[in-house]
């Protein structure tokens, strides 16, 4: 179903999914990169239904307005390299309070971003690494309660696991306004020991 973006803000808060021409998930861009691709003829495909219509200028000649409409997802000429396949995601308190779902893993109650903090498994007092498999999301009164201990001695044991969210995981985080065409796409890249269950 093709969506008229009567405004910016629309058009700003929807992104295209870019692939490279084997089909691998690069990353979000923007609807502006999205036209740059398509004006220099650098799109190879593209999936799902049209997702928004871009106005441009008004042909001299013709009098005419031209549009353009972009898709959700569009593969690019050119291949990206095999290292370059699961890149790490950055760890950013954003990403991991977004992998956390917003609870505190030692207390499991919800909280806002601006309550929570990134806390430390083992302590880097006591050498723990400041990655994802050491971090974890954690509130205010918890974070000082464990204070420089790692879960075992202060006795508040962790109510999950922390790990390193693949980048499909990691752009499905990201993105609040994931179109159902980009989500389908993206679950059917999940690791296969991470895809949610079917109910």
């Amino acid at each position: 179903m093709l969506m008229e973006v009567p405004g910016q803000a629309d058009l700003n808060a929807t992104r295209v999914l870019s692939l490279d021409s084997a089909g691998r998930i690069l990353d979000w861009i923007s609807w502006q990169e999205a036209v740059c691709l398509y004006v220099r003829d650098a799109v190879a495909w593209t999936l799902g239904d049209p997702c928004l219509t871009v106005h441009g200028g008004m042909n001299r000649l013709h009098g005419v307005q031209s549009l353009m409409q972009l898709h959700p997802i569009i593969a690019s000429t050119g291949r990206c390299r095999d290292h370059a396949v699961d890149p790490a995601p950055a760890l950013t308190n954003t990403a991991l309070f977004a992998r956390d779902r917003h609870l505190c893993l030692y207390c499991g109650d919800h909280f806002s971003r601006g309550e929570l903090t990134r806390d430390h498994v083992l302590p880097i007092s006591k050498h723990g690494k400041d990655n994802w498999e050491n971090v974890v999301s954690a509130c205010l009164a918890c974070n000082l309660k464990k204070s420089n201990r790692t879960p075992q001695q202060a006795n508040m044991p962790l109510l999950a696991v922390p790990y390193r969210p693949s980048w499909v995981e990691h752009l499905i985080l990201s993105n609040r306004n994931i179109l159902a065409d980009q989500m389908d796409f993206l679950v059917s890249h999940l690791p296969r020991d991470r895809r949610p269950h079917a109910a």
